[in-house]
């Protein structure tokens, strides 16, 4: 081994800020010009590394940046007590089975957190909500139960919310209603309660994805929903149990790309409205009570994508759509259209 290089207890080779040595696995360290020596960066992902993540990364005190994200680690989270500078930890798509540490919020700096992708067990800590920098926290696609901690609307920098495809229960909290700068909330593949989170009105000027489908929300989507997130892009409310109609008002959010409705309990007819929505790429109404003939401004729609309206009680002419030429997906099944094929 070359001189001043210090093999880690991860087995991986740390080279010092001279670049003496003469290999380099890693994708990446970083040193710290003002401290040489000290490891500010450390980003080794994709390289299907095994094993468990090793204790002594806790003792790089000045480390920014820890991405081992895309590896096959296993066991517990490295311990975070003494890295108080780290800014971003992206530990996503590996095999860690443990719960998120009280800990974490000694880690005052944090801005990202990805943790997607595990086996991660118990509640998430309401002490997150500590972490007043943060703008990502993204949990998706773990074994988390618990509820939403309301602390973390404390967390006014938050941009991206991601808590989807656990086990979370309860209601969406009011508390969310703070966070003015969020743009994406994903909260689906849950079991969360109760009504459409009415306090995400207030997030009118910054909302641009919501995901709140597979849970157990009931009763109706508010009237309004349009008129105060005017800036979705995408709204993704399927599987869960709301009922009444489609609010015209989403038609005044002419920026929507995805509505995904299916499989709720909605009624009514679909209104002329839904022509305004010409960036619209793929609205999926399947499985509901929809009745009526079909508006005929859904030949407005020329970047749709995918249509299907399957297993309604949709009924009279199919309306022309010949100048839907993006469509890759049609689905007319099980309804009670009448009159020839346009």
């Amino acid at each position: 081994m070359c001189s001043g290089c210090k093999l880690s207890s991860m087995g991986l080779l740390l080279i010092p800020p001279d670049g003496s040595a003469l290999g380099t696995p890693a994708p990446t360290t970083a040193w710290s010009r003002k401290h040489p020596g000290r490891v500010v960066a450390l980003q080794l992902f994709g390289l299907n590394l095994t094993g468990q993540i090793s204790s002594s990364i806790g003792n790089l005190t000045f480390l920014r940046t820890l991405n081992l994200s895309k590896n096959s680690f296993s066991g517990r989270l490295p311990p975070l007590n003494h890295l108080q500078k780290i800014q971003v930890l992206d530990l996503s798509r590996n095999r860690l089975h443990d719960s998120i540490p009280d800990a974490i919020t000694n880690c005052s700096s944090l801005r990202k957190i990805r943790l997607t992708t595990n086996f991660l067990v118990g509640e998430i800590p309401p002490k997150v909500g500590l972490l007043s920098n943060l703008s990502v926290l993204d949990l998706f696609a773990n074994n988390l139960i618990g509820i939403i901690p309301p602390m973390l609307g404390n967390i006014t920098s938050m941009r991206s919310l991601v808590l989807a495809a656990n086990n979370i229960t309860g209601s969406i909290p009011d508390e969310l209603g703070k966070l003015t700068n969020m743009w994406n909330l994903a909260l689906g593949q849950n079991m969360l309660s109760g009504g459409f989170p009415r306090c995400l009105f207030n997030l009118s000027n910054s909302l641009q994805i919501l995901g709140l489908g597979s849970n157990m929300l009931s009763k109706e989507v508010p009237p309004n929903i349009g008129d105060d997130l005017p800036n979705l892009q995408m709204l993704s409310l399927y599987g869960n149990m709301f009922e009444g109609q489609i609010p015209a008002s989403l038609g005044n959010a002419t920026g929507l790309e995805w509505l995904v409705f299916k499989n709720n309990n909605l009624t009514g007819m679909i209104g002329e409205w839904i022509g305004k929505l010409t960036r619209l790429q793929r609205l999926y109404l399947q499985a509901n009570s929809f009745i009526g003939p079909l508006p005929s401004s859904l030949g407005q729609l020329t970047q749709l994508r995918y249509l299907t309206l399957g297993n309604n009680k949709f009924e009279g002419p199919i309306p022309p759509l010949g100048q839907l030429t993006q469509l890759e997906g049609l689905s007319l099944a099980n309804n009670k259209f009448g009159g020839p094929i346009p």
